[in-house]
């Protein structure tokens, strides 16, 4: 958990982040939600629009965990960190960030988007009482695949949790999200 700590000023510092303290930069609570809402929308909507199936999925789940931007980079230690919503029933219901952090042969930075499907209402009820979720240890999640016709396979899925991961290339095939803490927000 230290080497996750330690890596996110590095995964700020080289992306281009800043963090800023008081000042007329500092947004509200409410423009934060705002911003976090407008990006998970311009997600879903690329989502939808890349992956055939997508949107007959996300209508069947019980909620959706959408990150518009996790943002990664490495050098031997490595981050990542990103905001995201929790939509269940149509409505926006609280803000989470998800970071991890690794060790070993690794450089570069790049940004994903991850959408994290709950399949079922045990599984989100899960995820809502938790005081922070972990992929892999918390929820086994299964990440989401095309099939050779061009849609998501969604005969693949035995989890009671899927994700789809998107880079400004298209959806993600060697991603893992095992080991992603994700707590809640107070906004």
């Amino acid at each position: 958990m230290l080497g996750a700590l330690a890596a996110v000023p590095l995964v700020l510092a080289t992306t281009g982040c800043a963090i800023t303290r008081g000042g007329s930069d500092k947004k509200t609570p409410e423009q934060h939600r705002r911003d976090i809402d407008s990006n998970a929308d311009a997600t879903l909507s690329r989502l939808y629009e890349q992956v055939r199936g997508s949107r007959e999925l996300t209508a069947k789940a019980r909620g959706l965990l959408i990150f518009p931007s996790i943002l990664a980079a490495g050098l031997v230690v490595g981050g990542e960190y990103g905001e995201g919503v929790l939509r269940a029933g149509g409505r926006s219901q609280a803000y989470y960030r998800a970071a991890s952090g690794s060790f070993g042969f690794q450089a570069g930075a790049q940004s994903k988007a991850v959408v994290i499907v709950f399949l079922t209402q045990e599984a989100l009820d899960k995820f809502r009482n938790s005081n922070g979720w972990t992929a892999g240890v918390d929820g086994s999640v299964a990440l989401l695949k095309i099939g050779a016709n061009g849609e998501v396979d969604t005969s693949t899925i035995k989890n009671d949790v899927a994700a789809f991961a998107l880079t400004n290339a298209g959806l993600m095939y060697n991603l893992t999200i095992e080991g992603t803490k994700i707590t809640r927000m107070d906004l």
